[in-house]
């Protein structure tokens, strides 16, 4: 039977190799994002025979929503496992954010056992770094319009560092007073998450980066590497007071973090529209499509 536990940061030797292992672009296989998140739908999780386990519980009808398994391994018995777990609840096994990478793997273990739902809100957005930095081109324009807006202020970019770690956090919760189209609980989450981010941040080995304005702070970036080829972007925030601040934040960062990674992972839109405006207006070279797959009998493959 599983075990699940509260993730912690001295679990992150062996689940950061367990990633490695599976070398998937989702932002979910990142260590930081797991820690950062387990708050927003009570996810915990566990090592099964060489495979890092996280599933969510905090679901709207109770069932546990797994994540697929990282790692190395019999992955049948691992499956099989879950679907045991799942059966013991009385519950359908589910399995959440399947790609393009870890999709066959499943259908190759247990052909035509589960039915598949696309989940295009949770869809990562990833870019070919390259063209992200260079803008080229008549379709980047107005990107390359609104960066030279935000020159005339004169920003100054520098790597962040624990002195701008309180400043970041504090304008962070100013931002989300301001927004709209986040949940109360969405909001809460996050807000836990940037905390978890800065007070974790040399241990979690992220990269930040600010960008000021007469010393004042307009903007700020958090990411990390996902995968061998993919740099992952988890938190950017930005004050709008400056025009431009967004794009030139998200270029500033990718330019001295990501140039090493063929693509840059800007994370889901959740169903935001704002959001999806502004992440197909980089134009994606890779929308990474997520797929939940649903069992509703795992009885039968345990």
């Amino acid at each position: 039977m599983l075990n699940f536990r509260q993730i912690t940061l001295a679990d992150r030797p062996w689940i950061r190799t367990a990633l490695r292992q599976s070398d998937f672009m989702g932002c979910e296989y990142s260590f930081a994002n797991n820690l950062a998140w387990c708050r927003g739908a009570d996810s915990r999780i566990c090592a099964f025979e060489g495979f890092y386990l996280i599933c969510a519980f905090d679901t709207p009808d109770g069932t546990p929503h797994f994540s697929f398994p990282s790692g190395t391994g019999d992955l049948k018995q691992v499956i099989a496992a879950m679907a045991a777990y799942a059966a013991a609840m009385q519950k359908p096994l589910v399995i959440t954010g399947l790609t393009q990478q870890s999709l066959p793997l499943l259908q190759a273990v247990f052909p035509e056992q589960f039915t598949l739902e696309n989940d295009r809100d949770s869809a990562d957005y990833l870019y070919r770094t390259a063209d992200f930095v260079a803008l080229s081109g008549k379709k980047y324009h107005k990107k390359r319009n609104h960066i030279a807006q935000f020159a005339r202020y004169a920003p100054v970019f520098s790597e962040m560092t624990p002195d701008d770690f309180a400043e970041c956090i504090a304008f962070a919760a100013e931002s989300y007073n301001a927004k709209d189209g986040y949940t109360d609980a969405s909001s809460v989450a996050e807000q836990y998450a940037i905390h978890t981010f800065f007070e974790n941040f040399s241990a979690l080995e992220l990269k930040g980066g600010v960008l000021r304005v007469d010393g004042r702070l307009a903007a700020f970036s958090i990411g990390e590497p996902i995968c061998s080829n993919v740099f992952g972007v988890h938190i950017e925030k930005a004050d709008t007071r400056y025009h431009g601040a967004y794009p030139a934040m998200a270029r500033e960062f990718a330019a001295h973090f990501a140039m090493d990674y063929t693509y840059l992972n800007r994370e889901e839109d959740l169903g935001i529209a704002g959001l999806r405006k502004s992440k197909l207006s980089y134009y994606p070279e890779l929308l990474l499509e997520k797929w939940t797959a649903t069992c509703h009998t795992p009885e039968k493959l345990c």
